[in-house]
């Protein structure tokens, strides 16, 4: 079971430090078998500012940039079709790993001319799929370390993912609620409520599903089925995507995230079904 320090706060209201809640964890049983801590691995990257962007002399789809950096103002070739004079980007300077490359920058010539590091996209860096252009960030400081301002704007890319082992006789942790429950009951902090759904409209529901005796037998008890209307599927929202992506899921579709989500969020395991309007 894996869940996200933040999305466990959502439900726990805690001050409890990572290393507490790991502790508490273990001593109730949900054994902690591992903590990946994204922010780790983008310590080395740092804020930019694209000085001048001029087209490669020796090839149509590259730019040869000139970047201010906190080391001062250094070339970068780069062939994104978003590189122009004034973005603020993220940078890779010489010796920096870049992880979703699986590569050590280093100093070397594009078509004959030098490039002293890198412009990175966000897939480049494992924050997201998306690699159709560099970062280009609203705001920073050249200089800054690019986690620091993650952290700050958005929190989520660089939260700490822990994951613990489930037992049989502990059904109740397969769920962020049920584990927040249990670390409440320890004291570690207060349970949130949860916000009760406004529902704007009601009519009867066309789902008649019936359970024969078989089937109870072999365990199932229990169907329920809703009807939504006036849906509009595409895709999720940003902070969605990126919870489903922390614990190592691909994000599909709004509909099909918003189940994924709630059978980790609460324990309840959902299938969406469309039908043609």
């Amino acid at each position: 079971m894996k869940f996200t320090l933040s999305w466990l706060k959502d439900h726990l209201e805690t001050e409890a430090s990572l290393d507490d809640i790991l502790y508490a964890l273990t001593d109730l049983g949900l054994e902690v078998e591992g903590v990946e801590n994204p922010a780790a691995a983008l310590n080395a990257f740092t804020i930019g500012k694209v000085v001048s962007a001029e087209k490669h002399p020796e090839a149509d789809r590259l730019k040869v940039c000139q970047v201010m950096t906190d080391t001062g103002e250094t070339q970068i070739i780069c062939g994104a079709p978003n590189a122009r004079a004034g973005i603020t980007v993220v940078i890779a300077k010489p010796g920096v790993y870049v992880p979703g490359i699986d590569t050590t920058i280093g100093v070397g010539k594009i078509r004959g001319i030098e490039s002293y590091g890198m412009m990175c996209s966000e897939r480049e860096m494992q924050l997201s799929d998306e690699h159709d252009g560099i970062i280009e960030l609203p705001s920073g400081e050249v200089g800054d370390r690019f986690v620091d301002w993650l952290t700050d704007h958005q929190p989520s890319k660089v939260d700490p993912v822990i994951e613990i082992a489930i037992t049989p006789n502990r059904p109740d942790a397969l769920g962020v609620r049920g584990i927040a429950r249990d670390l409440a009951a320890r004291g570690l902090g207060a349970l949130r409520p949860l916000e009760k759904a406004q529902i704007d409209g009601s009519f009867a529901s066309p789902i008649s599903v019936t359970i024969d005796a078989d089937t109870r037998e072999d365990g199932c008890f229990f169907f329920a089925g809703r009807l939504i209307r006036g849906v509009t599927n595409g895709p999720s929202p940003e902070w969605l995507q990126d919870r489903l992506r922390a614990i190592g899921l691909r994000p599909i579709s709004k509909l099909v995230d918003i189940t994924n989500f709630f059978t980790f969020d609460r324990n309840r395991p959902l299938h969406v079904l469309t039908r043609p309007k």
